[in-house]
C-alpha cells in the first residue's frame, strides 16, 4: 500500500484507513511472492504529474527484484509460441514496464514441458445461495451481529480457491468454456452490493484477503480458475475508492500480463455481464486512468517514475473490455463511452510522434488504444500532422531546389491547380493526377481567365463548387437518402471510376 494509504487523509473512508493498516502487518514472507517492479517512466513516455510518497506496497518489491534477478534469468522458461486467437490477437503488445514474467496457461504448455499431471487442488467447501446471503445479512443488520457475514467475507476473499468455491455454480465442475465462465452472477453481485454497506473492519478484511490473493497466485501456470478469481475481483466497487489503487493496479497488471489465449475466455466471459455492470469496469478503469494522470491529491500516489506500469496496464484491460463490447450486437455500451475526456489535456502530438516513432512495440502511447480519444482528440491529432507533413514536404522541394543549384521558386511550395469554371471536376482531375507527387503541399487554386491571389478565398469557392457538383443528383455520383439524410453512392453502373478517386483525394 502507498504512504497514502497507511496514513489516509481525514477524507478517506474509515474501511479503507483500516485495511491499509492491517496490510503493514502482513507476513513478509508472503510479500516477496509480489512480482517485481520495473521502473521506467521515462521509457513508457509517461513522465507526468507530481511526485508524492513511494507506497510500501510497491517499494518493498523493487528492492525484492534485485534478490530474484539472478535466479530468474537462470530458470526463466523458454518463450512458449501460442496460436493467434481470433478477437484478441491485434491487441497492441504489453509495454516493457507492464511486461514481467509473463504468466503462462497450463493449456498452453507443450506436452514435453508439462511432466507428470499433478492433483488438482481440493477446492474448500462453502455452498451459500443468494438467499442465504440476504437471509444473513438481514439478520445482521437487524441484530447488529456481523459475525457470520464477516466471516463469510473472510473466508471468500481470503484466495483463489475460496472465491470459487463461493463463486462457481457447481464446484466440482471445471467450466473451461469461453460461453460460461461457471460465476453465479447473482451472489456476486448481492455480495459487491453489499459490500460498501458493511460495517468498517469487514471492508478492511476484503482488501486484506484480496492483497494476499494477489501475493499468493502470482507464480505458476494460469488455471481456468484464476481466469475466475480475476474476473470477479475486477467488479469490487472498492476500486472506486482512490486509496485502493494501489491493489487495483497490481489487480490490472496481473490480468494485462495474462497470455492471449486466457485473454481470450476473459473477453468472452466479460460480454455476458450486464450492462449496468460493464459500464461500472469501463467507467472505473478510465477514471483510474484520469486520476493518475491529474491526480486531485497527488501524494495519494506513488510518483510515476515508479508505477508507470499503471496506465499500460489499464489500458491493457479496458482493450480487452473494447473486444468484449465489439463482439456483441447491439454492443453493451456506445463506442462513445470508451473515450477519455482528460486525454484531451494531454501533449497528444507527444503521444502521436511515440507511436508513429515505436510503432506497436513496447514503448507507451495511447495511440495505440485509439477507442479511448475522442473525435475531436483525434481531429486535433490528424490537422496538426497534415500540417507538419505540407511543411516538410515544401521544405523538401526548396532543399532538392537548391541542391540542383537552381532558383527556387515559391510556387513550388504549393500544390497549384489552374481549373476551369465550366470544366470543373475534370480539370480538377487532371490537375491532381499530373501532381500527385504535390498533393501533401498547402492548395492554392488559380481559375482560368480571371485574375486574383489566392488567400483562402479561391480555395474555399472551389471546395464549395466542386461539392455542390459531384454530390448533385444530375452528375449521378451520388444519391440523396431522405431516411437517413445521407449520401450513398449511385446504384448507376460507372465505367470511370476516377472521379470517384477524385471525391477521396477531396475529401
Amino acid at each position: 500500500m502507498s504512504e497514502a494509504a497507511r496514513d489516509p487523509s481525514p477524507g478517506a473512508p474509515p474501511a479503507v484507513a483500516a485495511a491499509a493498516s492491517e496490510e503493514k502487518k502482513g507476513k513478509e514472507p508472503e510479500r516477496e511472492k509480489l512480482p517485481p517492479i520495473v521502473s521506467a517512466g521515462a521509457a513508457a513516455g509517461l513522465d507526468r504529474g507530481s511526485k508524492g510518497q513511494i507506497s510500501t506496497f510497491s517499494s518493498f518489491v523493487s528492492t525484492v527484484t534485485q534478490k530474484k534477478e539472478a535466479a530468474e534469468n537462470r530458470s526463466s522458461p523458454a518463450h512458449l509460441a501460442l496460436p493467434n486467437i481470433r478477437n484478441v490477437r491485434d491487441l497492441p503488445p504489453i509495454c516493457l514496464d507492464v511486461r514481467q514474467k509473463q504468466r503462462m496457461s497450463m493449456d498452453a504448455l507443450p506436452s514435453e514441458v508439462k511432466g507428470p499431471a499433478f492433483a488438482e487442488p481440493t477446492l474448500p467447501s462453502q455452498p451459500k445461495s443468494v438467499k442465504d446471503f440476504e437471509e444473513d445479512l438481514e439478520k445482521a443488520e437487524s441484530t447488529g451481529n456481523w459475525k457470520t457475514v464477516h466471516a463469510f467475507y473472510i473466508t471468500t476473499f481470503d484466495s483463489f480457491p475460496e472465491l470459487n468455491a463461493a463463486f462457481k455454480k457447481d464446484a466440482t465442475a471445471s467450466f473451461n468454456t469461453v460461453e460460461d465462465s461457471g460465476v453465479n452472477a447473482d451472489l456476486v453481485n448481492a455480495v459487491f452490493d453489499a459490500l460498501l454497506n458493511t460495517p468498517q473492519d469487514i471492508q478492511k478484511s476484503v482488501l486484506k484477503g484480496i492483497i494476499n490473493s494477489l501475493l499468493r497466485e502470482w507464480k505458476g501456470p494460469r488455471t481456468k480458475d484464476d481466469l475466475r478469481a480475476y474476473f470477479i475481483l475486477l467488479q469490487n466497487p472498492q476500486f472506486n475508492i482512490t486509496s485502493t489503487y494501489v491493489i487495483y493496479a497490481h489487480l490490472l497488471r496481473q490480468i494485462a500480463t495474462l497470455v492471449e489465449a486466457d485473454h481470450h475466455f476473459l473477453v468472452h466471459w466479460l460480454k455476458k455481464l450486464s450492462q449496468k455492470k460493464f459500464k461500472q469496469l469501463v467507467e472505473r478503469l478510465l477514471q483510474f486512468v484520469s486520476l493518475r494522470l491529474f491526480p486531485a491529491k497527488p501524494e495519494e500516489f506513488p510518483p510515476l517514475t515508479k508505477c508507470s506500469w499503471w496506465i499500460p496496464s489499464a489500458s491493457k484491460v479496458l482493450a480487452l473490455l473494447n473486444t468484449a463490447n465489439n463482439l456483441i450486437h447491439p454492443p453493451l455500451i456506445p463506442y462513445t463511452d470508451f473515450y477519455n475526456s482528460t486525454l484531451d489535456h494531454i501533449d497528444l502530438m507527444e503521444e502521436y510522434h511515440t507511436w508513429q516513432s515505436f510503432g506497436n512495440s513496447h514503448r507507451f502511447s495511447f495511440c495505440q488504444y485509439p477507442f479511448v480519444i475522442s473525435i475531436a482528440a483525434k481531429k486535433i491529432i490528424i490537422q496538426r500532422d497534415s500540417e507538419q507533413q505540407m511543411i516538410s514536404i515544401a521544405r523538401q522541394s526548396l532543399v532538392d531546389k537548391v541542391s540542383r543549384r537552381q532558383r527556387p521558386d515559391m510556387n513550388m511550395l504549393f500544390l497549384n491547380m489552374k481549373v476551369r469554371r465550366t470544366h470543373l471536376v475534370s480539370d480538377s482531375l487532371d490537375e491532381l493526377t499530373r501532381k500527385r507527387a504535390d498533393l501533401k503541399k498547402k492548395l492554392k487554386v488559380t481559375f482560368v481567365g480571371e485574375a486574383g491571389l489566392d488567400m483562402g478565398g479561391l480555395t474555399k469557392e472551389w471546395f464549395l463548387l466542386l461539392t455542390r457538383q459531384i454530390f448533385h443528383p444530375d452528375y449521378g455520383m451520388f444519391t440523396y437518402h431522405k431516411d437517413s439524410n445521407c449520401h450513398w453512392f449511385s446504384s448507376f453502373k460507372c465505367d470511370n471510376y476516377s472521379e470517384f478517386r477524385l471525391v477521396g483525394i477531396y475529401a
